[in-house]
């Protein structure tokens, strides 16, 4: 066990758009593992912080519950009902905030979405050498602007369904 922490002496914060990292799993047919999810972000990047971004909706608590013990922690938004009802809770400004809040805490930075709302963040961090990489939960509905912001330093979660799955 000690060596392991020897080897990772990165000290990566992980910034997850929690909806975003939600619905593009679901579109890609499967259901992700947060345990295991963060877990593999703490061996493979060397993630010490992760922090899930998530619009408050009562009566949710046995999720947010879930989330903390598998080691999230969680930044909500309090949400409000659009004209037709549905909820929305829009993290991105608070996600922005934390990331630079926190800059000079961490190494680098994972930034979780698919989302072309972050890609000055994204560039931001890029030009500072402070980008681990932006992981996008869904090839397809990945924002342009956001692979062209983080250049080499994207990965795609599609190929990640045997590691990741919640079975």
């Amino acid at each position: 066990m000690g060596n392991r922490r020897m080897k990772n002496k990165e000290n990566n914060f992980a910034f997850i758009d929690g909806q975003n990292l939600n619905l593009g799993i679901q579109n890609m047919g499967w259901k992700l593992d947060y345990v295991r999810f963060r877990k593999y972000l703490t061996e493979k990047y060397s993630v010490t912080t992760a922090y899930y971004f998530i619009g408050y909706v009562p009566g949710n608590q046995p999720i947010y519950s879930e989330l903390q013990k598998a080691g999230y922690v969680l930044v909500f938004k309090p949400t409000i009902p659009d004209s037709d009802g549905n909820v929305k809770g829009n993290i991105d400004a608070d996600l922005v905030l934390q990331a630079m809040l926190d800059f000079s805490n961490y190494d680098k930075a994972i930034i979780v979405t698919s989302d072309g709302d972050f890609y000055s963040l994204v560039k931001h961090l890029y030009k500072n050498d402070k980008l681990c990489f932006v992981m996008s939960p869904y090839i397809k509905t990945c924002s342009t602007l956001l692979k062209k912001e983080a250049k080499e330093r994207i990965v795609f979660m599609d190929n990640l369904r045997k590691k990741l799955e919640y079975k």
